[in-house]
């Protein structure tokens, strides 16, 4: 009955979710964070989660358009295969979903579109005060 995508997706839909909202340290427990703060990473973006993913040699699925359902404006979530189908670990290494995040999290800063330092674009930044003091006669 399924077809070779139909497969793959339901698949997938057994995989386990990270949001980028579990390992921000700018927010709260209560806001959504899943790891110690002094563990996650501010503002990571499902991307460096992906390829931090990639690098620990777990299989991954980027989905930009999902968003987190405390938060719709936090858009993107990323899938996680941590067992295989016959229940051993992907990874040896990382067996539960909070390993995998804090892993994650450590990798992330050092994720290489954050190393390069970027520069704010300064551009004129003339402000005019020209405010003349008129008195009515």
């Amino acid at each position: 009955m399924d077809a070779g995508g139909a497969d793959l997706r339901s698949s997938i839909k057994k995989w386990k979710i990270i949001y980028p909202v579990y390992l921000n340290s700018k927010k709260t427990v209560a806001e959504g964070r899943r790891i110690a703060a002094a563990k996650a990473c501010p503002d990571p973006t499902c991307i460096e989660i992906a390829d931090s993913c990639a690098y620990l040699k777990i299989p991954r699925a980027i989905e930009l358009d999902k968003a987190y359902p405390r938060d719709f404006f936090q858009v993107g979530r990323v899938r996680v295969q941590l067992t295989n189908d016959d229940g051993s670990p992907v990874n040896p290494a990382i067996t539960t979903k909070k390993q995998l995040m804090i892993q994650i999290a450590e990798l992330v800063p050092k994720h290489h579109g954050r190393t390069k330092k970027q520069e704010p674009v300064a551009g004129p930044s003339v402000t005019t005060t020209n405010k003349k003091n008129k008195k009515k006669k």
